[in-house]
């Protein structure tokens, strides 16, 4: 995975996507530090992403809500 650096002047226009790939790095990457497998690489990605993070991670942009419960509460209104 590649980090995305913004324009000059920018530092914090992607705050939020280098916090979310620092912490998939942190937390998905195996010991050796790469998959054997492109596509061993998009199972782990997608389960993470939608087994946990989505799900179950509480974000304080979203007032300590999941993804998921953010979304159920935004649309229930």
């Amino acid at each position: 995975m590649d980090q995305s650096m913004s324009g000059k002047g920018n530092c914090y226009d992607n705050a939020c996507c280098e916090s979310f790939f620092c912490s998939l790095k942190r937390e998905l990457m195996p010991d050796s530090g790469y998959f054997e497998t492109r596509r061993e690489a998009l199972v782990a990605i997608f389960q993470h992403i939608e087994g946990f993070y989505n799900s179950r991670c509480k974000h304080a942009s979203l007032g300590n809500l999941s993804p998921v419960q953010f979304q159920e509460l935004l649309y229930n209104l």
